[in-house]
């Protein structure tokens, strides 16, 4: 459930059932770093975000256009495929949702492929991304977000395992059928609900 604060820039987010932690999850206080290859150094003034495929307008937004959105704190728990469960986090951004919707995605565009700095992708659909809870990141419980947590901006995709929440993003591909990124290739979920365990593809 998502619920809306008394501060209109807060989103409280209480997972997608009544119960916090997921089935077969083990809770922790940390929020450990799990990345596969090197860490990219990406400057801020270097940074862009692409918004392109099934949209009518393609955007390029860069770093200065992103501080001009409008910004919201999450506050949320964050689930990892590997069974641990890290919660009480306050990530702060741009909801994807107000970002994304100034490309006008066509209506077959039911999917999209995320990609980031460094070669890592990961798929998911387009209502995944637009629910309320879903950002781009630039901040951590009041911190600026360090490049080993995926800044200097990275997706945050609360209701779905932490593999959905890419680190550096570079673009937004929307697309009419959903292809599988790096891990869904290696075996995991297309969608990724923690609710239901959807760890690896049946």
């Amino acid at each position: 459930m998502t619920i809306q604060s008394s501060s209109e820039n807060v989103i409280i987010d209480q997972g997608s059932r009544t119960e916090r932690l997921p089935v077969n999850q083990i809770a922790t206080d940390k929020l450990p770093i799990m990345t596969y290859g090197s860490v990219p150094q990406i400057p801020q003034d270097w940074w862009r975000l692409e918004v392109f495929g099934s949209v009518e307008f393609e955007l390029e937004i860069s770093w200065d256009q992103f501080l001009t959105q409008p910004r919201v704190a999450v506050k949320t728990d964050f689930h990892c495929v590997t069974q641990w469960s890290s919660m009480n986090h306050t990530w702060e951004g741009v909801l994807a949702k107000e970002l994304l919707q100034k490309a006008a995605p066509i209506v077959y565009a039911k999917y999209v492929m995320v990609s980031c700095y460094g070669g890592y992708t990961t798929s998911m659909s387009a209502s995944d991304l637009f629910k309320a809870n879903v950002l781009f990141a630039d901040h951590h419980n009041d911190m600026v977000l360090p490049p080993e947590h995926g800044g200097p901006v990275r997706l945050i995709v609360p209701h779905l395992y932490g593999w959905k929440s890419a680190k550096w993003v570079k673009s937004i591909e929307f697309t009419e059928c959903q292809y599988p990124g790096f891990w869904e290739k290696r075996g995991y979920h297309m969608r990724g609900d923690p609710w239901s365990e959807e760890r690896l593809a049946l």
